[in-house]
């Protein structure tokens, strides 16, 4: 497993420095986390891989997401950052696809690659997408929000049943005995949308709804890297299979 440091609660970002330029040349990462938030599937995947990497709380309860220094790095205000020898990282998916690149690990290679990309990114760029409209509705209208959450379900209902489809077809690129970044990805989203947002009725998702998701789900959870993961963020005994909220040791999820 990848050794971790909690450098503590810090609104001062500084550029990483390291040495060394290849894959294993024990460089460590500097992950700059918010417990719970998409940081939560870098810190699966670094754990996963067994990277060494050091963490930074960015305190959301201060808004640190949008200091002057941690825009340097992130220009768009957004969690989480991974800063690298080769600057700052940021995007989920593009951090995700970067370090199963580099590392080569926990993406298929040969012809299965192009599934696992298209899943990638439809997770991405349309399930998590339309989970940030249904958690922040107000940043999507002025006026009233239930349509747009509304709108939302409605859309994530569909991308979910896709997604089951796609689990029980086989697909190398998920609910393998060995874990790709997608497992990750999707585990952690399926997981906030079974406790987020805390003001809204939440019986449109049912894990048990979606049983190949559900068991794959369930496997993760033996996984060293989500135990690693539950003492950092508190994330609870079955933190994707019954969910609950986080209780972080230090920083606040939301």
């Amino acid at each position: 497993m990848g050794g971790v440091t909690n450098q503590g609660p810090s609104v001062v970002f500084r550029r990483f420095e390291t040495e060394g330029d290849t894959p294993n040349s024990g460089m460590t990462y500097r992950l700059h986390y918010a417990p719970d938030n998409a940081s939560l599937i870098v810190r699966l995947t670094l754990e996963e891989m067994g990277l060494a990497y050091e963490t930074v709380l960015v305190d959301r309860s201060i808004s640190a997401q949008r200091s002057e220094g941690y825009l340097d790095l992130n220009p768009n205000g957004l969690i989480p950052v991974l800063e690298t020898e080769h600057g700052p990282k940021f995007e989920t998916g593009a951090i995700l696809l970067w370090l199963s690149e580099r590392h080569g690990e926990m993406m298929p290679t040969g012809p299965d690659r192009a599934d696992a990309l298209k899943w990638l990114f439809f997770v991405s760029n349309t399930l998590h997408a339309d989970m940030r409209i249904l958690f922040y509705p107000a940043k999507y209208t002025s006026g009233d929000a239930a349509p747009v959450r509304r709108s939302a379900i409605k859309r994530l209902k569909t991308h979910l049943g896709i997604l089951e489809n796609m689990a029980a077809s086989g697909q190398t690129c998920f609910g393998a005995v060995d874990p790709t970044v997608l497992d990750y990805y999707i585990a952690a989203c399926l997981r906030w949308l079974a406790i987020y947002p805390a003001d809204t009725n939440r019986d449109w998702f049912q894990l048990t709804a979606y049983p190949t998701l559900e068991a794959a789900l369930s496997r993760l959870e033996t996984r060293p890297a989500i135990r690693a993961a539950q003492a950092a963020e508190g994330l609870g005994p079955t933190p994707f299979t019954a969910p609950v909220y986080a209780a972080p040791p230090e920083g606040s999820a939301t």
